[in-house]
């Protein structure tokens, strides 16, 4: 029996790079023995990004292209993929050509010495300024550190799953959705390759650093309470603060009578003690808000169109409206 290898490839306004990466990818398809499918995911792209994955599947016929029916956001785009996918190894890999698709080859390698996680960790991010390197750092770090689920530093999707470890996946429909942690989070024996990044080829990046900023605030509250831990215990210290220095007024006033002053001080503590409120129910907040999304229980993602080999119906998940 032969083996068998899927491709997922999430694309999002990719006009500018989607004929290049595939005409690499396609060529390090053609050196494997095994079994290829590729799928793209067109997550709701505004330009020709989807009259471009149809041209590809009339020309390639490897091709799967799925079009949802908007923009869901990437990690909806790489679940419908997963969903999709059936092979003995599954890819996961963006289409702006920073992750290498010659890769491949090895990072099955890995996967067949009987691993079913091989991710790609990052040796060095070319083309990308100090501060997002910086930055980039600091949230795999503190990740790292508050999550109770340890994730592989600088590491991001790019990586081949078994077929189990994908079966694993399709269980986790929660609605919030973290899909580095909740590959972390599957367990199984998950090894590490490391590898040079590449500058993207064309086009611009889709992840600012105000969506990049909720990415870590979603991966933070999905798979830590450190942040509520974190308003507990700055409320017990405030209050143990002013408990003592209210012990310290009154002493001071009884052995030396001293006037009660310090207006300034005053304010100044009233503001904190409000500040210190704020941000506690916004922590709060946060937990509540994925607590009411998860509820309401809704699908992950619609598929519009559906292009390549045969399947399901568009309209739907690929596997049916699956409900976690």
């Amino acid at each position: 029996m032969s083996y068998s290898l899927a491709v997922i490839v999430p694309a999002y306004n990719e006009t500018e790079v989607l004929e290049r990466f595939h005409a690499r990818l396609a060529g390090v398809l053609d050196g494997m023995a095994v079994d290829a499918t590729v799928i793209y995911v067109d997550d709701g792209s505004k330009d020709t990004t989807w009259e471009i994955i149809d041209r590809l599947a009339q020309a390639d016929t490897r091709i799967t292209g799925l079009r949802l029916s908007r923009n869901f956001g990437k990690e909806a785009a790489m679940t419908a993929g997963l969903d999709a996918a059936d092979a003995d190894a599954v890819v996961l890999i963006d289409a702006d050509l920073q992750d290498p698709p010659e890769l491949i080859p090895d990072l099955v390698a890995r996967l067949r010495e009987g691993n079913d996680v091989v991710y790609a960790t990052r040796a060095d991010r070319a083309g990308e300024t100090r501060l997002k390197k910086f930055t980039s750092a600091a949230f795999y770090r503190v990740m790292d550190l508050v999550s109770d689920n340890p994730m592989p530093r600088d590491t991001g999707d790019f990586r081949v799953l078994s077929r189990r470890a994908v079966a694993a996946l399709g269980e986790l429909r929660e609605r919030q959705r973290f899909m580095k942690g909740l590959f972390a989070w599957i367990g199984y024996r998950q090894v590490s390759l490391r590898y040079q990044r590449d500058p993207r080829f064309a086009g611009d990046t889709k992840w600012n650093y105000w969506r990049l900023t909720n990415l870590a605030v979603e991966g933070i509250t999905s798979f830590s309470v450190a942040p509520l831990r974190i308003a507990t215990w700055l409320g017990l210290s405030t209050a143990l603060g002013a408990f003592l220095y209210g012990l310290w007024v009154i002493l001071k006033v009884m052995l030396w009578g001293d006037p009660v002053r310090g207006y300034p001080t005053l304010l100044v503590a009233i503001l904190f003690l409000g500040g210190a409120q704020l941000l506690a129910l916004g922590v709060i907040g946060e937990y509540v808000g994925r607590t009411y999304a998860e509820s309401k229980r809704r699908p992950l993602y619609y598929v519009e169109d559906r292009r390549g080999r045969a399947g399901p119906s568009p309209g739907h998940d690929p596997q049916g409206p699956r409900q976690a």
